[in-house]
């Protein structure tokens, strides 16, 4: 009996020191574990960012007074606008933002700061391209907020004027309420934190199907599969041993990308990092075994890569890794919960940025630990159905 165990586990140890070494040989596969998902995580940690900043902003100033020079110069000293020329016309300036030259344009009246002085309502214009809706909308808000701290400066000068922008709230009225907002988990208001914790997740599904389907097809194209079948190793070794070392490599892979988490984009771990590296390896199977099950499917690398083409955007799409899934049209919200990268940005997100635990993250878990079973019981039935 101890002589069939120490056989069966050295055929185990040569399997898998095969496996390793097959996968260090191929250089472009070893460099895949590595490079793209380290340049993926840097490009939409950087690129993806919601945050609107530096718009061009035109503007027409009719009125040619030191009060409207103050308040253009309060609109372009903001983040939120660069001054972008000065126009003596409207449509000039509009023509301007149709061409895209333009992101925002300011048109002050002549009787400006003659109202302004007076106590009377001065109204001013700004003109938003609403190609981007989004841009537009964060766009407003930044004017409202620049025109509000200016109103306060006034005030503050013993000048009680009254201003009103097109398309805002009447501000006239002799009630104020202030908010004083507290942002909690994230209170420097990072972009950043939200998408890559989410994209963590997207690169753990998308590198684990691709790399374990190009693995599998290319060694059904060498034909070194079938001298497995020919060895004395059972079906469950060889899928064992297939599966084992590409799990590890990922895993190094995860682990290299919570590190550039950390010390690039200063994201906090607040809560227990062992859950959230525990939710990285059932995400990890989950890639491996779809790029398994399609990989049993297809008989070259590239029918396997045009496959995963129709699996991993909509992957993507629905993983509320860039958007929230709360944004989501209401019928298309349920079929998100469907998706294991979902679950996998929740417990990251709550755990790393709240500090919540298992107590609180348990459905997530317990959701992607089925999907994970689940889609390793078909990779593995697939698999051995080929095999046999």
């Amino acid at each position: 009996m101890n002589k069939l165990r120490k056989l069966i586990g050295y055929r185990m140890r040569a399997l898998i020191r095969k496996e390793f070494r097959q996968i260090l040989r191929d250089r472009r596969l070893a460099i895949s574990l590595i490079l793209p998902p380290t340049l993926q995580l840097l490009l939409f940690g950087f690129a993806l960012n919601a945050t609107v900043t530096n718009l061009r902003l035109g503007v027409v100033d009719d009125s040619r007074t030191p009060e409207s020079r103050e308040l253009v110069a309060n609109m372009t000293e903001s983040r939120a606008f660069q001054g972008a020329g000065t126009y003596f016309d409207v449509n000039e300036m509009g023509k301007k933002i149709a061409d895209g030259d333009l992101d925002a344009g300011l048109v002050i009246p002549y009787d400006y700061a003659r109202d302004l002085q007076r106590g009377r309502t001065a109204t001013v214009q700004v003109l938003l391209n609403a190609m981007n809706s989004n841009t537009a909308t964060i766009g407003e808000g930044f004017a409202e907020g620049v025109i509000a701290s200016y109103n306060q400066t006034l005030a503050g000068q013993g000048i009680h004027a009254r201003y009103q922008e097109i398309a805002a709230p009447n501000m006239s009225r002799l009630g104020m309420v202030l908010i004083h907002p507290a942002y909690l988990y994230n209170p420097g208001l990072e972009p950043t934190w939200f998408i890559v914790t989410g994209i963590l997740g997207v690169l753990l599904i998308l590198n684990g199907s691709l790399i374990s389907a190009a693995a599998i097809v290319k060694e059904r194209e060498a034909g070194t599969l079938e001298q497995l079948l020919m060895s004395p190793a059972s079906t469950t070794q060889i899928i064992v041993a297939k599966l084992f070392p590409l799990f590890v490599l990922l895993c190094m892979m995860g682990t290299f990308a919570v590190v550039i988490m950390r010390v690039v984009f200063g994201i906090p771990f607040r809560g227990n990092i062992f859950l959230v590296v525990s939710a990285a390896a059932l995400c990890l199977l989950c890639g491996i075994s779809i790029g398994t099950f399609i990989a049993t499917f297809t008989k070259s690398a590239r029918q396997a890569q045009l496959t995963l083409f129709f699996v991993n955007p909509p992957l993507t799409s629905l993983s509320g890794a860039f958007t929230p899934v709360e944004a989501m049209p209401k019928w298309l919200q349920p079929v998100a919960q469907f998706n294991p990268i979902q679950h996998f940005g929740q417990i990251s997100r709550g755990a790393m940025l709240k500090g919540s635990g298992i107590e609180t993250l348990w459905p997530n878990f317990l959701a992607l630990l089925a999907f994970t079973v689940i889609l390793v019981s078909f990779s593995i039935w697939r698999f051995r159905k080929q095999l046999s």
